[in-house]
C-alpha cells in the first residue's frame, strides 16, 4: 500500500463561490449539509475559538456511526479554499486534512472536497476489509449533493 491516501469528490452548483464559501467555513453551517451530521441525532457537538475561518473549532462526540474527533480550521482563503485539521479519537485514532475548494466557471462553481493523509497501520488493516475511497467518497458525494441543493433552492 502507499504511505498516504486521497479521497476526492467534486460538484458543479449553480451558484457563486463567495455564496457557497460560508457554509464550509463556518462549522455551525455544516448541519445543514454534511452527511455524518444526520447519523446521531444525539451527538454532543462543541463549537470554540474563532466563530469561523481560520480558528474555528468543532469537536464531536457521538455513536459508533460519528465515533469521537475534533476539526479546525487552518487555512480559509475567501472565497477559494478552506484546509482543516481533521483528528479522529475514536472509533480508531487518524489525523488527516480535510480541504474544500471552490473553483467559478460562469454562474457556476465546482466545489471539491478532499481529504488526504498517511496509511496508518490500522488503516492498512482496515483496508483489507473496506474499500476507504468508496466509503468516505460515498458520504462526499452525498455532503456535496445536499450543499448543491441548499444552494440552488
Amino acid at each position: 500500500m502507499p504511505a498516504s491516501f486521497t479521497v476526492k469528490r467534486s460538484v458543479d452548483i449553480r451558484a457563486p463561490a463567495d455564496r457557497l464559501f460560508p457554509r464550509i467555513a463556518d462549522f455551525n453551517a455544516w448541519s445543514a449539509w454534511s452527511p455524518y451530521e444526520k447519523r446521531d441525532p444525539a451527538m454532543k457537538r462543541r463549537f470554540s475559538g474563532k466563530p469561523s475561518g481560520v480558528g474555528a473549532i468543532y469537536e464531536w462526540d457521538g455513536n459508533r456511526n460519528v465515533g469521537q474527533g475534533r476539526m479546525e480550521i487552518l487555512e480559509s482563503t475567501p472565497p477559494s479554499k478552506v484546509r482543516i485539521d481533521l483528528q479522529f479519537m475514536k472509533p480508531f485514532k487518524a489525523h488527516n486534512v480535510a480541504e474544500f475548494s471552490f473553483e467559478p466557471h460562469g454562474q457556476n462553481t465546482t466545489v471539491t472536497w478532499a481529504m488526504y493523509g498517511p496509511v496508518t497501520f490500522m488503516s492498512r488493516v482496515m483496508g483489507l476489509f473496506i474499500n476507504m475511497d468508496k466509503m468516505i467518497g460515498k458520504d462526499f458525494e452525498a455532503g456535496l449533493q445536499n450543499l448543491k441543493a441548499l444552494a440552488e433552492r
